[in-house]
This record gives C-alpha cells, sequence and structure tokens, in this order.
C-alpha cells in the first residue's frame, strides 16, 4: 500500500523549497507519480535529512516571516470541531493500519500451518526447501528493517503536519497552499498571496462561494448569507466560514488585476518610518471588516487633510490588514510634505484603489529578473514578496538602479539574499551610467529568452531597458513595465 505525498506537503517534511524540487524532478532527480511523491522514493531522494529536526526549515522560515514583513502569529490550534475531525481521521488511518497488520499476521500463521501439512507426506529435496523458507521468513520477521527508524520518523512528523494544517489545491488555477492553525479557507490564500474573490469577508455577501471537489470542510463561522439547497447539494461553501479538515480540493475564481473593484476605505496610519530625506514609507492598518483587495505591484491613492497622491503599494497581498506605500519627497507633492512633517500614528487616511495592471503572470513558472529604477523598488517590493508568498519563480534576481534616495532599504533585500537560495540582489549605485549598467545586466544573461523582466521606473527608464532586453533576445511579451510618473 503506497503512501503518496503532495510535493507542497513534502517540501514542507524536507525542508526545501518547491522551486528544488521541481527542478529534481525535471532532471530526474526525483520520481512523481501523478504529481505526488511515493514515500519510499522521499526515502531514496533525502537521505540525509533529520526528520525529527526541522530547526533548518524553522530558521528559513523566520528569516522570510521577518524579511516579508509579515505580521507575527501565534502558531494557534486549529478550531476545535475541525481538530477533532482530523483526530477521527487520523485514528481511522491507525485502525486501518492495525487492521492490516493483524491480517497479514494471520496470513503469517496460515503459512506456517500449510508449510506444516506440506511437510508431512514431501521429499527430502522438499523438506529442505520448505524448511530454508521457514527460516527465512523467520529471520526476516525477527530483524528491524534498516528503514524502519527512519519511515517512523517521517510518517510520524508528516501524521503531525497534517493533524495541525491541511494542504488546499485551488482548481482550475492549480495555486497550493496550506491552512495553518485555525483560519478558515479564505484567510490561509489570502495570507499565501492567492487572490481568491471575496467582498465583506464575514459571512454576509457570497461572493466568496466556491465549490469542494474533494475533501471534507467544516464550519467554523455562522453567516447570514443563505446557500440555496441546490448549491449546498454541490458543496458550494463560503471560504470565509470553513476550514479544512484534510487535504482539499476546492474549485474557486482567482482574481486578476481587472477583476478587482475600485475600493474606497477609511484607515489608520500604522507609523511613518522615514528612511532619509528624500523617500519615506507610510504603513496603514485597514479595517477588520474592509481589508483592501489587491494585487502586488498595483497602486492606491492615499488622501489627509483636502491633500492626496497616488502611489506604489510596497507590501505583500499576503500582509492581511498591513498596506505600505513609499512614498518619494518630490517638488509639488503636498501629500508627501504632511508625511515627512506632521502624519503620525492613529490619524486617519481616506484609500482608494487598486490602480494598474502591473502585477505578476502566476502562470509563469520561468525565472525572473525584477529591475528598480529609484523609487521603482516600490511595486517591485511588492512584486517579490508576492512571488515568494506562492513560491512561482525558478529563480529571481534584482537589480536596483538608485537614484537620490539611494538602496533605501539594502538590509532588506540583503535579508532576501541570505535566507533565499533562488534569490539574487544586485545594486548598482547613483552616479553609474544607466546606459552602461544596463548594458552589462544584459550581458550577464546570454539565455535571456528563458526569462520573464518586470521593471518599474519613469516611462523614459522603461522604453531605454525594454529596447536594450529585447535586442538581447527577450521576448516582447515577457517585458512587463510598471511606470512610477503617474505615482
Amino acid at each position: 500500500m503506497s503512501h503518496l505525498l503532495p510535493l507542497s506537503r513534502v517540501a514542507k517534511l524536507v525542508g526545501q523549497p518547491r522551486h528544488t524540487l521541481q527542478e529534481m524532478i525535471r532532471s530526474g532527480a526525483l520520481a512523481t507519480f501523478d504529481g505526488m511523491v511515493e514515500f519510499g522514493e522521499l526515502q531514496r531522494a533525502f537521505p540525509g535529512v533529520r526528520w525529527d529536526d526541522d530547526a533548518e526549515f524553522r530558521r528559513v522560515t523566520e528569516i522570510k516571516d521577518k524579511a516579508f514583513a509579515r505580521r507575527v502569529r501565534e502558531r494557534a490550534l486549529p478550531d476545535k470541531d475541525v481538530l477533532v475531525a482530523r483526530l477521527n481521521e487520523l485514528g481511522d488511518d491507525y485502525a486501518a493500519a492495525k487492521a492490516l497488520l493483524l491480517h497479514y499476521g494471520n496470513v503469517m500463521i496460515w503459512l506456517d500451518e500449510k508449510i506444516d501439512e506440506i511437510e508431512e507426506n514431501a521429499s527430502a529435496e522438499t523438506h529442505h526447501a520448505l524448511h530454508t523458507l521457514r527460516a527465512f521468513l523467520l529471520r526476516n520477521l525477527a530483524e528491524t528493517p534498516p528503514d524502519a527508524v527512519l519511515a517512523q520518523a517521517v510518517i510520524a512528523q508528516e501524521r503531525i503536519r497534517k493533524l495541525m494544517s491541511a494542504h488546499v489545491t485551488i482548481q482550475p488555477s492549480g495555486h497550493e497552499f496550506f491552512v495553518d492553525g485555525n483560519d478558515t479557507l479564505l484567510e490561509a490564500a489570502l495570507r499565501n498571496g492567492v487572490s481568491l474573490s471575496y467582498g465583506c469577508s464575514n459571512g454576509n455577501c457570497g461572493d466568496c462561494k466556491a465549490r469542494v471537489v474533494s475533501g471534507e470542510v467544516k464550519k467554523v463561522h455562522a453567516h447570514d448569507y443563505v446557500l440555496k439547497q441546490a448549491e449546498k447539494d454541490a458543496g458550494v461553501i463560503l471560504l470565509c466560514a470553513y476550514a479544512p479538515v484534510n487535504d482539499v480540493v476546492i474549485e474557486a475564481n482567482v482574481a486578476e488585476a481587472r477583476d478587482i473593484p475600485l475600493q474606497q476605505i477609511t484607515a489608520k496610519v500604522k507609523s511613518v518610518e522615514v528612511f532619509n530625506p528624500q523617500m519615506a514609507a507610510l504603513h496603514i492598518l485597514a479595517p477588520r471588516s474592509q481589508r483592501l483587495r489587491y494585487l502586488g505591484g498595483q497602486s492606491i491613492r492615499v488622501g489627509v487633510g483636502g491633500v492626496s497622491g497616488r502611489y506604489a503599494i510596497a507590501s505583500c497581498p499576503c500582509d492581511d490588514r498591513h498596506i505600505e506605500v513609499q512614498v518619494p519627497r518630490r517638488p509639488g507633492d503636498a501629500f508627501a510634505e504632511a508625511l515627512f512633517s506632521k502624519l503620525k500614528a492613529n490619524d486617519t487616511v481616506e484609500m482608494e484603489g487598486p490602480f494598474g495592471e502591473f502585477v505578476l503572470d502566476e502562470d509563469s513558472p520561468r525565472p525572473v529578473i525584477f529591475l528598480a529604477f529609484g523609487a521603482g523598488f516600490a511595486p517591485v517590493k511588492s512584486l517579490i514578496q508576492h512571488a515568494m508568498s506562492l513560491e512561482l519563480a525558478e529563480s529571481m534576481d534584482l537589480h536596483w538602479l538608485a537614484d537620490d534616495a539611494g538602496h533605501y532599504q539594502d538590509n532588506l533585500c540583503r535579508a532576501w539574499a541570505d535566507a533565499l537560495d533562488n534569490f539574487n540582489y544586485v545594486p548598482h549605485p547613483q552616479g553609474d551610467d544607466p546606459d552602461r549598467v544596463l548594458d552589462a545586466i544584459v550581458l550577464d544573461y546570454p539565455d535571456l529568452h528563458r526569462f520573464d523582466v518586470y521593471a518599474a521606473g519613469s516611462v523614459a527608464q522603461l522604453e531605454q531597458a525594454r529596447a536594450k532586453f529585447v535586442r538581447h533576445g527577450l521576448p516582447e511579451a515577457r517585458w512587463f513595465g510598471g511606470s512610477t510618473d503617474s505615482d
């Protein structure tokens, strides 16, 4: 009886990112069956992993969480009803395995009796063969298999992870994520950067309706929206009110940039972070009942006291209610002056958005080059964090060409590079000739046809860069440019 594991759960068990496992699959170093990894293959491919110690995985996860600026979540247990259902399922698995072992034990008793029966009238040659067979069976049954301890550790850890979290696959997009603690399906999806369609997020509107294709879910929050009986019979649920009991497949819509409606939200200033006299970040906390829906790379208009400005969002959609915009200090920008001089924590601001379609191509598994000109780092930062949360790209390279504000979040970029083995950061100082810098960058990628390129800067900077990249082999369709001129 094969023990099959989804690739996302294997990544958790062995402490390796999905892109590493996918590369192993492509190279033939790891075999899969319908996208699943067989237990024996897992042991063969990772013989040196200490299954009882996931300290390295936790270390990288902690660094990633810090680098993403995600809120720190307590490691809460699942909802009590969900936990009971998962324990019951685990008990059923144990009972099935125990019954199978008892059956195997009975088979061995029957086999022993059958050997005795045959031996009664057997020839000397047959008697010797049966004696050899019996000795072989007894010896092997008495011996502990060399990988038994390893197998026990792997299965124990995998069972605990299934008890504490559930794996979710979204159809038809193919997105995958885990639901940890007492999160609902919607909360977990948003926390992992998957932009599922939703409205109120508290069970009133019905916009987060989805169909359960396989697996079991449990209602953990009451909702006022009334589902029709036909919808219930078809397995339709509200994602904001249900949590998975086991691994589930859900049929739901993942929003694209043009699908997200324009929103107007009154929010509070969480903090103002001044990097230097030329650049500051405004950290905003959206209300629990009215979170901002957006995708990495988009922008919003922020206003206070009659002045406003449109700026790129620098945070990840996975950051829950926290929204960061980075504001350059430019002549004539009244909102920027208000931010640098008088805005403070708990002040009220008005948000409108999101705007723009400078977003990730979530269907692309290709390696990515991110190119940020000055303040263009803000939308690029959002895209990078979104790509990290979705584990999309095979590799990510960030080239940041500084302006007067410098590399104002250089430490953050270096933290990404330290924490992630598929991330490379190359800062380019202010004063370097942009034309020569771009020439040097494209020459570093002789296989540009394999890449996607996301660039943010002025219209002139983007056109200069686009021309060089396309001339050196980048397909036009794989160039994504986001202008900061209107922000």
